[in-house]
């Protein structure tokens, strides 16, 4: 019987932790990366300039966590997507796709009542070992 690889990811290019969790934890082949905020990793503090700002912030660190673990965007297969105020999907949407540029990966978003230290925008991410290739099914429409 083989045993699972349970690794924890962190990376100082990206904020830490603010609480009793890890920044990502890769298990076999797959990581679970922790929400983002829009926070500078060195200040620990949100980004000025509202919810595009903190998305440009909280892209690119979960980029740094991914490549910790040596991955990219490209393995990323699933991503939740918090937002203080659901009308700022998309503006989140425009700056989002900068970064998953094709094969886009599956995603959930929500208005959720607040999130730490007052931010706009959250973002977590699943991705799996190798490039993700895409194939496209077809069948019957549903009406």
């Amino acid at each position: 019987m083989s045993s699972l690889i349970r690794k924890v990811i962190s990376t100082t290019k990206a904020p830490a932790a603010i609480g009793p969790y890890s920044q990502a934890v890769l298990v076999d082949r797959t990581i679970y990366i922790s929400r983002q905020l829009g926070m500078d990793p060195a200040s620990r503090q949100l980004v000025p300039g509202g919810v595009a700002e903190e998305a440009k912030q909280a892209l690119p660190n979960m980029g740094e966590i991914l490549k910790a673990a040596g991955y990219d965007f490209t393995n990323v297969v699933r991503t939740t997507v918090l937002l203080a105020d659901i009308n700022d999907f998309n503006t989140v949407s425009d700056i989002y796709k900068q970064y998953f540029q094709s094969s886009f990966p599956a995603r959930a978003a929500y208005q959720v009542a607040a999130l730490p230290k007052g931010g706009r925008v959250e973002i977590e991410a699943v991705a799996v070992q190798g490039p993700c290739d895409s194939i496209t099914l077809s069948g019957p429409s549903v009406t």
